[in-house]
C-alpha cells in the first residue's frame, strides 16, 4: 500500500491521475496541495474539489503557490481550457481548505509520518522548493518523491522532445528539487510520458462505461484532444501525469532506468531537467553541477500501463 501526498496543478490529466489513484486498491490519497500551471492556483484548488467530491474523498487540501519563485505564472489554458477542466461550465466551488500553505502541508506530513508517505508532484515544482526552504531534509522523510517532469538523458542527435512545462514553468524550483538530499527521487519525464498514449480504442472503452468516474474522465477530454490533434493529427492524448502515478505504485511499469545527477539547463528558449548522460551513457561534453542521484525512467511498458489505466477507470 502506498500512501500518497499529491501536489497538483489540477488540469485534465491531473484529474485522471486522482481518479486512477483512488481506484487502485494499493493506493491511498492522504492529502492534496494545489499549484498554478495547467490553470491558475485557484482553479486548481476548485478542480481538486470537483474530483474529491465525485470520489467522496475527504482529505486535507492546502492551497499552494500561485506563481513561480521568480516572474509571472504561465497558464496553459490553451491545453486544458481556461478553468483547467475543459471549460464545461460546471459549478466548481472552492473546497474546504487547510489554514496551512501547500509547502507547510508537505513539511508537516513528512515530519509526522517519516518514511511512510510518498510525494507525487504533477505540476511546477514551486511548492516543493518552498517546502525545502522550510525543511532542507524534507525528501529524506518521504518514502519516495516521484516527479512528473524532466526530459531524461540527452536524446540521440536529431531527436525532438515535447516541452516539459513543469520544469520550464519554474526552473529555479526544479533546480532546488533535483539538488536536494533524498531517500529516493524518481523522474518520470516527457521522454517516456509522450509515448504513453490513450488512443481512440482506449478512449472508446472509457466512453462505453456508464459509471460516474468514466463519464467524468471522458467528459473533460475534448479540450485536451483538441490540443493534441494538432501534434499528431489524431484525437489521442499522452498520459503524462497518470504514468508517474502508475510507476510510483508499480515500478515494473518502468522497463529501464538510469541513475545519476540531474541538472536544469536553459538554452535561451526553454529549460529542461536532464540526467547528465548522453543517450549512450556517456557524460556530457561540458562541466555540470554535482547532485545526488536521481532515478530516471528511460523506457516504459506503455501498452500495459494504458490497459491498467483504462481498467481502473472503468471498474
Amino acid at each position: 500500500m502506498r500512501r500518497v501526498v499529491v501536489d497538483t496543478d489540477t488540469g485534465i490529466d491531473d484529474a485522471h491521475t486522482l481518479l486512477y489513484l483512488a481506484g487502485r486498491p494499493d493506493a491511498e490519497i492522504v492529502a492534496i496541495s494545489s499549484v498554478y500551471g495547467n490553470c491558475t492556483e485557484e482553479d486548481a484548488t476548485r478542480n481538486i474539489g470537483v474530483v474529491t467530491g465525485l470520489l467522496g474523498l475527504d482529505v486535507p487540501v492546502a492551497r499552494g503557490a500561485a506563481a513561480p519563485l521568480r516572474g509571472p505564472a504561465h497558464i496553459a489554458g490553451y491545453v486544458h481550457g481556461k478553468d483547467g477542466l475543459g471549460d464545461l461550465g460546471r459549478d466548481r466551488p472552492l473546497p474546504r481548505v487547510s489554514a496551512e500553505s501547500g509547502a507547510e502541508l508537505l513539511v508537516r506530513l513528512a515530519a509526522e509520518q517519516p518514511g511512510e508517505l510518498d510525494l507525487l508532484a504533477l505540476g511546477p515544482l514551486t511548492n516543493l522548493a518552498l517546502a525545502l526552504r522550510l525543511d532542507p531534509e524534507l525528501f529524506t522523510k518521504y518514502r519516495s518523491v516521484v516527479v512528473m517532469g524532466g526530459s531524461g538523458p540527452y536524446a540521440p542527435p536529431g531527436t525532438l522532445l515535447m516541452i516539459d512545462a513543469n520544469v520550464n514553468n519554474d526552473p529555479e524550483a526544479a533546480r532546488a528539487v533535483f539538488a536536494a538530499p533524498r531517500r529516493e527521487l524518481v523522474m518520470v519525464g516527457v521522454n517516456v510520458t509522450a509515448g504513453t498514449i490513450l488512443d481512440e480504442h482506449a478512449i472508446a472503452a472509457l466512453r462505453a462505461r456508464a459509471t460516474p468516474v468514466a463519464r467524468f474522465a471522458t467528459g473533460i477530454l475534448d479540450a485536451y484532444l483538441d490540443f493534441y490533434q494538432n501534434e499528431w493529427g489524431r484525437r489521442i492524448i499522452p498520459l503524462h501525469d497518470p504514468l508517474a502515478a502508475g510507476i510510483l505504485l508499480d515500478p515494473s511499469f518502468a522497463t529501464a532506468w538510469a541513475e545519476g545527477p540531474v541538472n536544469v539547463r536553459g538554452d535561451g528558449f526553454l529549460h529542461r531537467a536532464r540526467l547528465m548522460r548522453t543517450h549512450d551513457g556517456l557524460p556530457p561534453a561540458f562541466p555540470y553541477e554535482p547532485a545526488p542521484g536521481t532515478r530516471v525512467v528511460t523506457a516504459v511498458a506503455a501498452r500495459r500501463f494504458v490497459a491498467d489505466f483504462v481498467e481502473v477507470l472503468t471498474r
